[in-house]
């Protein structure tokens, strides 16, 4: 039998080898812990359906911060559970909302964290929905005004880069504006700027309190079919001065993420959503995989498709894990 002269099989025989010729690599410095924040003394109230998670007041919220951090992840993305929810989200820019307290309080304890936090109001409103309902449906337009400010709160409390999740026409402009016009013109604008209506996200629901009160999201969050209407959403939020993109979910979307990268080259960030983590949280528990493998090779995935940072729930183990 012959045999060509290059094999294959030849870098592979070793670890060392293969480390030497590895074409991609997985750090905790490109890592994303996102965390639930509450009001309250002392809680830390596990999410059900996602194992390891909580929701914390601010004081277990710092130290959570401060052991993630000590573990070499360099950024938070924070989500809040207000204590009063009204139909027009007023909590969101509220000086004294749970954000904006645990924004301050994280840079005051830790000003070197990344503190990165989402703007929405689905979290805010007793409805559910990402922006102010008018006539049964949500209003693109007045949404706008009210996530500008909610952003701009944010920044005034210490957030080193905004998120919008929204998902409206517009807000990216409409964000970028609202913090020039306030004098944060060197606060960083990480959208999601494809963020498809996902069946994974049930578990998050539960976690940020913010299941739709009626109907779904799909009027304006993207059609999980589509894949050139990402790329025009894209590059609509980088025309309005988004600093960083990204993809939600992750793994269901890698195609997205690799087309993304590839025809924008712009910094870009990938969410692992809540479904993808309790899915695999689930089956480990069960003993059907092993949890540390699939975790790193499902995050090594995300990068090896083009994301330069991955927001996880895995963050933590995965740290632990790559120090090994």
């Amino acid at each position: 039998m012959y045999f060509p002269s290059y094999r294959m099989r030849r870098l592979r025989t070793t670890e060392q080898v293969r480390d030497l010729v590895s074409e991609t690599h997985l750090s905790t410095d490109r890592l994303i812990h996102p965390l639930f924040v509450t009001h309250g003394k002392d809680v830390r109230t596990e999410i059900e359906s996602m194992p390891g998670c909580y929701q914390l007041s601010i004081s277990n919220l710092v130290a959570e911060a401060m052991e993630v951090f000590s573990l070499g992840i360099p950024a938070v993305l924070l989500f809040g559970i207000p204590a009063v929810k009204d139909e027009a989200g007023s909590g969101a820019y509220d000086d004294e909302g749970i954000i904006q307290m645990a924004v301050a309080a994280l840079k005051e304890s830790l000003p070197e964290l990344l503190v990165i936090t989402d703007v929405c109001l689905c979290e805010y409103t007793s409805h559910g929905h990402c922006g102010i309902i008018k006539d049964g449906y949500v209003d693109n337009d007045i949404t706008l005004e009210i996530l500008a400010r909610m952003a701009v709160s944010h920044a005034e409390a210490g957030a080193d880069i905004v998120a919008p999740s929204d998902m409206m026409d517009g807000r990216v402009a409409a964000i970028r504006n609202g913090l020039d016009g306030e004098g944060f013109i060197n606060t960083p604008i990480m959208s999601y700027a494809a963020k498809f209506a996902s069946a994974f996200y049930g578990p998050f629901r539960e976690a940020a309190e913010s299941t739709p009160e009626f109907g779904d999201r799909r009027s304006y969050q993207m059609d999980h079919r589509n894949s050139n209407e990402a790329v025009r959403e894209v590059l609509l939020d980088l025309e309005e001065g988004a600093d960083i993109i990204m993809v939600k979910p992750a793994l269901p979307y890698l195609d997205i993420i690799y087309r993304i990268k590839q025809e924008t080259r712009f910094p870009l960030a990938a969410f692992n959503v809540s479904g993808e983590y309790s899915m695999l949280k689930a089956a480990a528990a069960q003993g059907w995989l092993d949890e540390k493998r699939v975790v790193l090779e499902s995050l090594m995935a995300i990068r090896r498709a083009g994301a330069d940072m991955i927001i996880t729930y895995h963050a933590r183990e995965a740290a632990q894990w790559l120090k090994e």
